[in-house]
């Protein structure tokens, strides 16, 4: 999440970034949406795309082009996944300074099909789900990137444990950082069950295509070096957020059934997930933190409201830290 202070609609900024790109209508800007990244829909050659930036102070600029680099490869190998759009001078990342700064932005293609939320995971489609995140795994233990590489676990924790020192009395949140990273480097990494994963394989991530019935990915901006467990705990865990209980277990056979069909789960996947889980509670509680810390005079009711929220999330997340696993 960015910080607050920048979870603003500003088409002003918006418009000055994308002409770097063609474009031929903006009307659907209002439809913006600003979390990781703004998201600026358009119109180009009469379909959609999407204009993505972030201030350059929130970005680090190798991860970003490890990520459009991991995209093409997905895409030479016939994997649903959303396509970038190079700019005007024929770049896929563009910098720019601006009276509000430097950023970072990218243009992709709308991706085929409607969001997993807007099905009734019905069990082909989450077959399918299953399946595009089986042929991902299968195609990320075979990538080797040629130019960038994505950050890994470690150096997320890395990350997080500079965010935590900015704030005393984090000290349960330190120990969680310590306990993972301990955790984490007793466990082998064989090619099989360890390789570049896109992290957020959620629901909102995710398009099903009734037409050919396979998936489509988008946002791999939270891309990283895990074991694929990762990414198994974070699509089941959004799955089970919206399937009823009793129906969970056969869903998650479903799912997992459809993953089978592409790759094989690692032995060890099913014992890596708590600790998945804690990983991800962590990150998004620093995360949080470190997004809500920021204040300014005058603030907005609803800024005050959402820090508020925001604030009280965290607090969930951060029950069982410094817990043996």
């Amino acid at each position: 999440m960015l910080k607050l202070k920048y979870l603003f609609d500003n088409r002003d900024l918006a418009e000055m970034l994308l002409k770097n790109w063609q474009y031929e209508d903006i009307g659907m800007f209002k439809h913006y949406r600003v979390s990781s990244n703004a998201i600026y829909p358009f119109k180009r050659e009469g379909t959609t795309h999407f204009l993505r930036f972030a201030p350059e102070e929130e970005k680090w600029k190798p991860n970003l082009l490890a990520e459009l680099e991991f995209i093409d490869y997905l895409r030479s190998h016939g994997y649903g996944v959303l396509e970038a759009v190079v700019s005007k001078q024929g770049e896929k990342l563009v910098e720019a300074e601006t009276p509000w700064g430097g950023y970072i932005a990218s243009v992709f293609k709308r991706v085929p099909g409607m969001q997993m939320d807007r099905t009734d995971f019905s069990d082909e489609i989450i077959f399918s789900y299953g399946k595009a995140l089986g042929k991902l795994h299968r195609l990320s233990s075979q990538y080797t990137p040629e130019h960038h590489r994505r950050w890994s676990y470690s150096d997320v924790l890395d990350w997080i444990q500079d965010v935590l020192a900015q704030f005393p009395g984090e000290a349960a949140a330190l120990a969680e950082t310590a306990l993972l990273r301990d955790y984490f480097a007793s466990i082998p990494k064989p090619q099989d069950a360890y390789g570049l994963i896109h992290y957020d394989f959620e629901y909102d991530n995710v398009f099903y295509d009734d037409e050919t019935k396979i998936c489509h990915v988008i946002d791999f901006d939270d891309a990283m070096y895990h074991w694929y467990a990762m990414d198994m705990e974070q699509a089941l865990d959004s799955l089970r957020e919206n399937i009823p209980s009793e129906a969970f277990e056969q869903k998650k056979q479903c799912f997992v059934d459809g993953y089978r069909t592409e790759y094989e789960l690692s032995g060890d996947a099913e014992t890596l997930l708590p600790a998945c889980r804690r990983f991800a509670r962590l990150y998004g509680y620093a995360r949080t933190l470190r997004s809500a810390a920021e204040k300014w005079e005058h603030e907005p009711d609803w800024l005050v409201n959402l820090r508020g929220r925001l604030l009280e999330s965290v607090e969930e997340c951060s029950i069982l830290f410094g817990k043996v696993l």
